[in-house]
């Protein structure tokens, strides 16, 4: 009797651990993927040159993934050009656990609320090609930022004039009076790159004695359409135009759809920055003077490789960490391309 009890108490105990067992396992978590969630906040999509550099990023991604064996998971917003959509995207990716974000801002004066929402956190930010002020971009050590320097960039679209001008004066002086007489268009009037490029070039053209004499210049916000547009009222009001200097190429390509509209018009110079596929594609064709190419793919690794180092999940490519400025600056290649 007292055996008979004993392996019941014994069937018991063991039921009793078997359940117990089944519970504990059912309250731990599955174990987590190795997914890599990461946030691209960009201004605008129908920008050409950040369509490039998006490409490049997500081909990038792709690399990574394969490299490290790991899932990235990259989700792509578009800002219609409105801060507050940006802010609330940014808010959006910290509120679903993102592990790192990459913003090319609307407005780089506005930046702080969405640093302060990631920081808060602690989020790493790798802001590209628009740069925030400063102040914003030192308020933590896990910002970062990557773009192509706007003053070498203006220097280097000068250089291609000069060396043009130098072999042979008359292919930008068209009338041959001794004064090259040129438009310029400007990009954002608050963006970092415009200023600086439209400032190094103009600087440059006149630190090296080229006769420079400029008719108009307007706002077109790194636009086709607008560049075009002014490029058309500037035909109707100007004669004697000899070259065109514009801070992108997309306001180059929509100066030369002006000129082709117009038909009769011939000899205008223009030059562009960005080295964008159709930029590039004018300069064989002979309708761009030349234009300064970034380095997207550079770009994309730059921006993807950081971001990874940033979350600790790969140290930095020596080429990467050799050009990395105070440890959270990045200067991106730039390249004169002419015919």
């Amino acid at each position: 009797m007292k055996k008979h009890s004993f392996l019941i108490s014994m069937a018991i105990f063991v039921i009793i651990i078997i359940v117990s067992f089944i519970s504990m396992m059912s309250r731990v978590a599955p174990p987590k993927k190795n997914v890599i969630k990461i946030g691209l906040c960009l201004y605008r999509f129908d920008d050409t040159f950040i369509s490039n550099v998006r490409q490049e990023i997500e081909e990038y991604v792709k690399e990574y993934e394969k490299e490290y064996g790991i899932k990235i998971n990259l989700e792509v917003v578009d800002a219609r050009d409105n801060q507050n959509t940006q802010n609330h995207q940014v808010e959006r990716f910290v509120s679903l656990n993102y592990d790192v974000l990459l913003i090319n801002v609307v407005d780089r004066f506005a930046a702080s609320n969405m640093i302060e929402t990631a920081v808060g956190a602690k989020i790493p930010i790798v802001f590209f090609n628009r740069k925030p002020v400063d102040d914003d971009l030192n308020r933590a050590d896990n910002i970062y930022y990557i773009g192509a320097g706007p003053k070498s960039a203006g220097i280097e679209q000068a250089r291609i004039i000069i060396d043009a001008y130098n072999e042979n004066p008359h292919s930008i002086d068209i009338n041959n009076d001794g004064v090259i007489n040129y438009l310029l268009l400007e990009g954002e009037p608050s963006h970092q790159d415009s200023l600086l490029r439209t400032e190094w070039v103009i600087k440059t053209l006149q630190e090296n004695n080229i006769p420079i004499n400029k008719l108009n210049g307007a706002i077109g916000n790194w636009e086709r359409a607008q560049g075009s547009a002014l490029m058309e009222e500037w035909l109707n009001e100007y004669k004697d135009i000899d070259l065109v200097i514009s801070n992108n190429d997309d306001m180059a390509l929509g100066a030369i759809d002006a000129i082709e509209r117009a038909n009769n018009i011939t000899g205008i110079k223009i030059v562009g920055i960005d080295g964008t596929k159709e930029a590039l594609e004018a300069i064989n064709a002979g309708k761009l003077l030349g234009t300064i190419e970034s380095d997207k793919k550079e770009y994309a690794k730059a921006v993807v490789e950081i971001a990874m180092f940033a979350i600790g999940k790969s140290s930095l490519p020596e080429d990467i960490k050799s050009k990395l400025l105070d440890n959270r600056t990045y200067d991106v290649e730039q390249i004169p391309r002419k015919k």
